[in-house]
């Protein structure tokens, strides 16, 4: 027997177009975006309330929360009140939090609380900070801002780690980094040792030996006693400004310089250049002036009893070789042996610190500020 599909009891249906499709397809997506609108709307934000859009049983909470702490310090009412009249975007703290200076997320606009016995440099840069936010944002702002506002309570105790310009909280820091930490930028320094090598030896025999004496052929020394016998650097980069004549002298390690990730080259917390420690000196202990950056030094050459002695670690250079240091420790170096001590010191970013927050410190740091 011959069965076909025409025999079969099928219900009517209706064909539908195309154009009516996507028009249910629109209508559902446009009920959907409507019903995230309702409930995104609802949902209060962490620490903000816009004026006039609090819910009528979230202000009888608050009022039996207030009413419970009656005779104590309450500040919830009083911060509810604030809110009603002002509506910056900002996520408010406790009292307690604001004089502990604990919290990211304290105001920082005009109005915000700073330390009236702040240093002259530290309103500066606080200055610089809101000029910098006034142009850009405040978004990732948080640990600078908390960092300027806990500088004057850091440098009223002793401490193994004291920068004396800025420090910046919370980040992992230990007297020696390891490799890891900027593998790229010491692979590139180590890679061109013996140029860089004989770049310096270059400029070592072209200087002079005595103190005050000119050079002919215009090579900058910084020196302390004489350079033969004492300590002395050699800028390629000065606080963020590049030394062009001393540059031009080390054309092969000024590219190595340019070719490096992290090198802090736009702003006074960075510098680079050849640091030289003749037999017998010693520094002294002394802390760096931030925290926000390590020191790589290139071994160039190491006498074997030349130390340098970091949070309380010692470290001896090695020939062609990187120490990654974070120079806001204690640090002192001695040198017991004989023949110079030669290394280039490179500033490099400390790998905590964030990208915006980079580009706030290139700008408070600034070299025309």
């Amino acid at each position: 027997m011959h069965w076909s599909m025409n025999t079969l009891p099928l219900p009517p249906y209706v064909e539908l177009g195309v154009h009516s499709l996507s028009g249910l397809l629109w209508t559902l997506l446009l009920l959907f975006l409507w019903h995230c609108y309702r409930i995104g709307s609802d949902l209060p934000i962490p620490g903000h309330t816009h004026a006039g859009k609090l819910k009528s049983g979230s202000r009888r909470s608050m009022m039996s929360r207030g009413g419970i702490c009656a005779g104590t310090k309450c500040s919830a009412r009083s911060k509810l009140s604030r809110s009603d009249q002002i509506t910056p975007f900002i996520s408010m703290e406790t009292e307690e939090d604001e004089e502990q200076g604990q919290g990211y997320l304290t105001p920082v606009l005009s109005h915000a609380l700073f330390p009236a016995q702040a240093s002259a440099e530290a309103k500066k840069l606080y200055a610089a900070l809101q000029e910098y936010a006034k142009r850009y944002s405040w978004v990732g702002m948080g640990r600078i801002h908390k960092g300027l506002r806990e500088q004057v309570k850091l440098n009223d105790h002793s401490a193994i780690q004291k920068p004396h310009l800025f420090f910046l909280p919370d980040v992992p820091s230990v007297p020696f980094f390891p490799r890891d930490a900027h593998r790229h930028d010491i692979e590139v320094l180590e890679a061109n040792y013996r140029v860089i090598l004989e770049e310096f030896k270059a400029v070592y025999q072209r200087a002079p030996e005595k103190p005050g004496k000119k050079c002919l052929c215009k090579v900058c020394w910084k020196e302390t006693g004489t350079l033969r016998e004492g300590q002395a650097v050699f800028p390629l980069y000065n606080a963020g400004v590049c030394v062009a004549g001393n540059c031009r002298s080390c054309p092969c390690t000024y590219r190595t310089l340019l070719s490096l990730r992290t090198f802090i080259n736009s702003n006074s917390l960075g510098s680079a250049g050849f640091w030289l420690l003749g037999p017998g000196a010693t520094l002294g202990s002394s802390y760096g002036p931030t925290n926000t950056r390590l020191r790589c030094h290139l071994g160039l050459q190491t006498p074997s009893m030349c130390e340098l002695v970091v949070g309380g670690e010692p470290q001896c250079w090695s020939e062609g070789h990187c120490l990654l240091v974070d120079d806001s420790f204690l640090h002192t170096i001695s040198h017991k042996d004989a023949g110079p001590r030669v290394i280039l010191s490179v500033d490099l970013w400390h790998p905590n610190v964030a990208a915006a927050e980079r580009q706030a410190l290139d700008f408070m740091f600034s070299p025309d500020l």
